[in-house]
């Protein structure tokens, strides 16, 4: 039977890297996802989100590095968007949003909050540009613009898919 001073400090450090992780992320709060409502036979149904409107002709595209560039690490990723402004995660202002970059995953769903973990980075801060460091090898890039809830806008605005290599 494990000490209990030992059980305690295990649990004590649980709930701390819960915590944390819960904690993670942009400054901002996060939205709730869809909120479930009763649905037939008792089971929940989830409700769309309500998605902020962008200009038909607004364009997403990643200026560097070029799709199928061999690159030197670490990457340097510039984020280019035309017909549309940037704001900060929080911040509500007419045809604006943040970029979200998707690395070597399949494009989430994009009428919910986007993901944020290591494949799904955030820029709640108005960035344009990031490094990255990426193991040698091929890497999928792919930017995502979504309002100050991190739900992509209606229509979703969504580059291109690029590979590059990394010597």
């Amino acid at each position: 039977m494990p000490h209990p001073l030992r059980v305690l400090v295990a649990a004590t450090a649980s709930a701390l890297l819960l915590a944390a992780a819960g904690a993670r992320g942009d400054q901002h709060d996060r939205p709730a996802t869809a909120q479930a409502q009763p649905g037939a036979a008792g089971a929940e149904v989830a409700q769309p989100l309500p998605r902020t409107p962008r200009p038909a002709d607004a364009v997403l595209y990643l200026v560097a590095p070029a799709d199928g560039e061999t690159v030197d690490g670490p990457v340097t990723v510039r984020f280019g968007l035309k017909g549309m402004g940037v704001a900060p995660a929080g911040v509500a202002r007419p045809d604006t949003g943040h970029h979200h970059l998707v690395v070597d995953a399949p494009t989430p769903p994009l009428d919910q909050p986007l993901p944020s973990d290591a494949q799904h980075i955030h820029f709640g801060g108005g960035q344009t540009e990031t490094t990255l460091d990426l193991p040698p090898g091929p890497h999928e890039l792919q930017l995502i613009l979504a309002d100050k809830d991190h739900v992509p806008h209606d229509p979703p605005l969504v580059s291109q898919r690029i590979t590059i290599t990394v010597r």
